[in-house]
């Protein structure tokens, strides 16, 4: 469905998002979750314009086409076409997502500049340190997002841990471009105070917003006996999937078979050979929108996380938000949410394995169970993604694009 989104003359103010991202896709991330949040509640009186990709090929690339994106007139300007599989890590620079990317934002930077030079004011919004650059060729002040937390040592299989080097200058180019920083984890802001203390003054910590009309609480089905997990995301490296599967077949052993898990992504698990160990109970939902994301959610008991970094994961909030507790390895942000007990529980990293799941069998156990006994009401549950809600979250971080049009 199309129809014509505020022109630039009439708007107040033109938000500008870049990112390799087609509105009409079905990539699924933090990221993604985040900019299509913004698309929908931005301003009434706003334009916004999102440079993007165009996954589909129906689009003339440079050109601004008008699309209705979850009820919201945007301006879709595509500078590359990308319609192979995204749900999978590049193996070179060249094949990259974010370099072709980059590419098409060179190749296509005039119809950008003319994008965002009719406009009255204009800000612009990255979530990739690569694109930086392109804020101050516009003439327009930038926030940077900074979404990622690991270091070069950690497991991950974007040619990040590759081409560490390069990623680190890029973070330096960009946290000295941009006139605001976003940090989604309070690790980020932390490191940015000991590492580049002028940066960390312009730098503020704000998770992912949970949109808490779409994940709303409601009771516990547990009629017929069967736990079921919820999983939702990309199956990168760095969320430790052999350690999540491994635990998940540990407490199906366990609990004699009663156990179901649910996968909400697009990804191929099959490419660890520890999914095998649960394949024979394991649901497969594909790309789901947000409200079908709240209605799978609804339907399962609880979440499990054993990622060896993150930032604030968007499937945490919106569990809890959901009334539904996680069980996670433990990372400092958790501990905003996730009360032993009450939300969840928390096991600490361990260099044994074994113990490790079994560690997270014994929390998943002791989770169904107090939810059979009804010492995990959902109302209690949701608490504690509220102060993480869309509306109080991005009021602030729509201001923020104000303020910094109104400093010049």
């Amino acid at each position: 469905m199309e129809e014509a989104a505020l022109t630039a003359a009439d708007s107040t103010h033109t938000l500008c998002l870049v990112h390799p991202i087609d509105p009409r896709g079905n990539k699924v991330g933090g990221i993604e979750t985040h900019i299509r949040m913004m698309m929908r509640l931005a301003p009434r009186d706003w334009r916004v314009l999102l440079v993007g990709v165009d996954a589909v090929g129906d689009c003339r690339l440079g050109a601004i086409r008008k699309l209705t994106v979850e009820g919201r007139s945007v301006d879709f300007l595509p500078v590359l076409y990308f319609a192979e599989d995204q749900t999978q890590a590049a193996r070179s620079i060249f094949a990259s997502l974010t370099f072709r990317f980059s590419i098409g934002l060179a190749r296509h930077f005039l119809a950008i500049r003319s994008a965002v030079s009719t406009a009255p004011s204009t800000s612009v919004e990255f979530q990739r340190f690569e694109f930086a650059m392109l804020g101050p060729l516009l003439g327009c002040p930038a926030v940077q997002v900074i979404h990622g937390e690991g270091s070069k040592n950690d497991k991950m299989d974007s040619l990040i841990k590759k081409f560490w080097f390069l990623h680190r200058l890029n973070e330096e180019i960009a946290v000295r471009l941009a006139h605001r920083i976003i940090c989604v984890n309070p690790n980020i802001l932390s490191r940015l105070e000991r590492e580049k203390p002028a940066a960390a003054r312009r730098a503020v910590f704000m998770p992912v917003a949970v949109d808490t009309e779409v994940f709303t609480a409601s009771d516990f089905d547990t009629r017929d006996g069967i736990f079921r997990v919820v999983f939702a995301g990309r199956f990168d490296e760095f969320k430790n999937p052999p350690l999540m599967f491994s635990a998940l077949r540990r407490t199906y052993d366990r609990l004699g078979g009663k156990l179901q898990f649910h996968y909400i992504g697009t990804s191929d698990p099959a490419r660890y050979p520890e999914f095998a160990l649960v394949r024979e109970f394991s649901v497969f939902h594909g790309f789901r929108t947000s409200r079908e994301v709240a209605g799978i959610m609804k339907h399962c008991h609880a979440g499990i996380l054993t990622s060896w970094f993150e930032g604030m994961p968007c499937y945490l909030l919106e569990l809890l938000a959901s009334g539904r507790p996680v069980v996670a390895v433990t990372l400092p942000q958790y501990k905003l949410v996730i009360e032993d007990g009450e939300s969840g529980y928390l096991v600490d990293r361990a260099d044994d394995q074994d113990r490790m799941i079994e560690s997270l069998s014994d929390r998943l156990i002791e989770t169904w169970t107090r939810i059979r006994s009804g010492a995990m009401p959902p109302r209690v549950i949701r608490k504690h993604a509220l102060p993480f809600a869309v509306g109080a979250q991005l009021s602030r971080h729509f201001a923020r694009h104000r303020q910094l049009v109104a400093n010049g």
